[in-house]
């Protein structure tokens, strides 16, 4: 399931276009690219993090739009405000914020495997 979600990432993330490189054959011309944006992308923009990037954001939501719901990525979203929420729920007994983590575990590593 997992190689499954990946590749179905990966088919999306090919979709949406790529940036590319610019050379002295190339440099007058500025590729274009489409990222995702949604709450994710949004607070890992707004975050203090040195790695983020629109590229890196963007696919990060790319994957979360793949393997969660709305409501699940804005709960992870509100992680990169409050570190502390994502410990929480990881050790809570409820069962809704375990099927939570079980997938979002499940996105960070095809995340991971996908955005570098």
């Amino acid at each position: 399931m997992n190689k499954f979600l990946a590749l179905l990432a990966l088919s999306f993330l090919v979709a949406c276009g790529g940036g590319g490189y610019k050379s002295a054959s190339n440099a007058s011309r500025t590729p274009s690219a489409t990222f995702a944006s949604g709450p994710i992308s949004k607070a890992c923009m707004a975050s203090d993090r040195k790695a983020r990037s629109r590229q890196l954001c963007g696919c990060i939501q790319g994957v979360a739009n793949l393997t969660m719901s709305t409501r699940d990525q804005s709960m992870a979203a509100s992680f990169y405000n409050d570190p502390q929420k994502s410990q929480d729920i990881r050790q809570s007994d409820n069962p809704n914020h375990e099927r939570f983590w079980l997938k979002y575990k499940d996105y960070g590593q095809t995340a991971k495997e996908i955005c570098g």
